[in-house]
């Protein structure tokens, strides 16, 4: 995506002064639908890093709805026919409603699908009631159908809830679950899932893991066995906060409350959020699935089964936790292998989209989880330079895995940022 030059800047001083004067936040139909969303992907089914595929179906559906009115850019699947005064809002939010509720291509299990309903429906039902009713609420209604049924079209058979799990390996260096017979990820089939902007799941391809005789290898473990631990004597207090906030929460709602609470104090129009909004989440998706690509194609250890097998590994430098003192990390390890990460994947996409979009990486934001725990940044970077340090410290990666998760997401996003809801070249302003 690439905006006019003095529309971009307009965009970053508007949103620098908002934050600036501490302005309320306010949620527009954008924003309260993605609420909506990661109440039903995240609290109703508990999913993580399979829930920004979902999300990002919703997100680009919204996006060709509101895009059919606005008519300033290039559409993502289609731009149904719109009249300019049809409401937006009505757009938007019935979009969104038929790909979250939609029973052929359903986001979550069967089980969960009734409870999803339940959820969504009086939600909808409340959008629409705040809308005056008359020709633009029904012309916005038409569109949002409209946009959603092709979204949906074009996402069939794509890969989403295959029969794919990580194997689990027995010998030097090969990923099990840790402790031994804990879950292994239900949302393996990431891997499989087709991109939505990238060409190809490999094209984007992170580096291997680090050799295990490498001086690099036994520096990293060292670092990860010694400030990762639960009962860690040199981790701060600050990096203990820092490593909670993105490990004992579901990571991929708090980075989809980041996202909303930028765009609320940045005051853009909904046609501004519905844009920053698909684009955000077309790009972490893409990042994911090239990360469970990448973690499949790998199979590395995790920290703990590293440190408890040092003496297997064929490093001199490496040395086991002690029998009678069992390591163990700060953070229970997710369910799939470590290399490349995840979150550093998923945040490198997000940080890059907003300095892409916004045109400045000086952006002051931030969140308090349920759990109280709360983070302030001045800036964008400083969000991904602390997860990539935060997992570290968690005691569930080595650095390299997430330095490498961090290039992924950037690297996705430099690429179709540039290629994707751009300006359409014959719209003036």
């Amino acid at each position: 995506m690439r905006q006019h030059p003095a529309r971009r800047g307009t965009l970053a001083v508007a949103l620098l002064a908002a934050v600036t004067l501490s302005a309320p936040a306010r949620a527009d139909t954008l924003t309260e639908w993605n609420q909506n969303a990661s109440d039903a992907v995240h609290g109703i089914a508990g999913q993580g890093a399979i829930s920004i595929v979902h999300v990002a179906m919703m997100h680009t559906a919204i996006y060709d709805a509101v895009n059919a009115i606005d008519r300033r850019h290039e559409p993502y699947v289609a731009m149904p026919r719109a009249k300019r005064w049809y409401s937006q809002e009505a757009a938007a939010a019935t979009a969104a409603y038929r790909v979250l509720v939609n029973p052929e291509a359903p986001l979550v299990t069967a089980a969960q699908f009734p409870s999803l309903v339940a959820l969504i429906q009086p939600r909808y039902d409340a959008t629409l009631a705040r809308i005056p009713d008359g020709p633009a609420k029904v012309g916005g209604i038409v569109v949002g159908n409209a946009a959603a049924a092709a979204l949906l079209k074009a996402r069939a058979n794509d890969g989403r809830f295959g029969p794919f799990r990580f194997p689990i390996g027995t010998t030097v260096p090969q990923w099990r679950p840790e402790p031994a017979g804990s879950v292994n990820d239900p949302g393996a089939w990431l891997k499989d899932v087709r991109p939505f902007l990238v060409e190809d799941s490999s094209q984007f391809a992170g580096k291997p893991p680090l050799e295990l005789t490498s001086r690099r290898y036994a520096k990293e473990f060292d670092e990860v066995k010694e400030v990762g631990a639960a009962d860690s004597k040199t981790r701060t207090g600050d990096q203990t906060n820092a490593a909670r906030f993105w490990g004992t929460t579901n990571a991929t709602a708090t980075w989809s409350a980041l996202l909303r609470s930028v765009a609320d104090q940045a005051h853009g129009s909904l046609a501004e959020n519905a844009r920053l909004f698909a684009l955000a989440y077309t790009t972490a998706a893409d990042a994911l699935i090239t990360t469970w690509t990448d973690k499949a194609r790998f199979a590395f250890w995790r920290p703990l089964t590293a440190i408890r097998l040092a003496a297997e590994d064929g490093n001199d430098r490496t040395e086991p936790a002690a029998p009678d003192a069992p390591w163990a990390p700060l953070i229970n390890a997710p369910p799939y292998p470590d290399h490349p990460s995840g979150l550093t994947a998923l945040g490198g996409a997000l940080v890059q989209s907003l300095q892409d979009f916004y045109g400045t990486d000086k952006v002051a934001f931030g969140h308090r989880t349920a759990a109280g725990i709360e983070r302030r940044y001045a800036r964008f970077s400083q969000a991904i330079d602390e997860i990539v340090d935060a997992r570290v410290w968690s005691g569930i990666h080595f650095r390299h895995a997430d330095e490498q998760g961090a290039l992924i997401g950037k690297r996705v996003a430099e690429w179709a940022n540039r290629r994707y809801f751009r300006e359409m070249r014959c719209h003036r302003r």
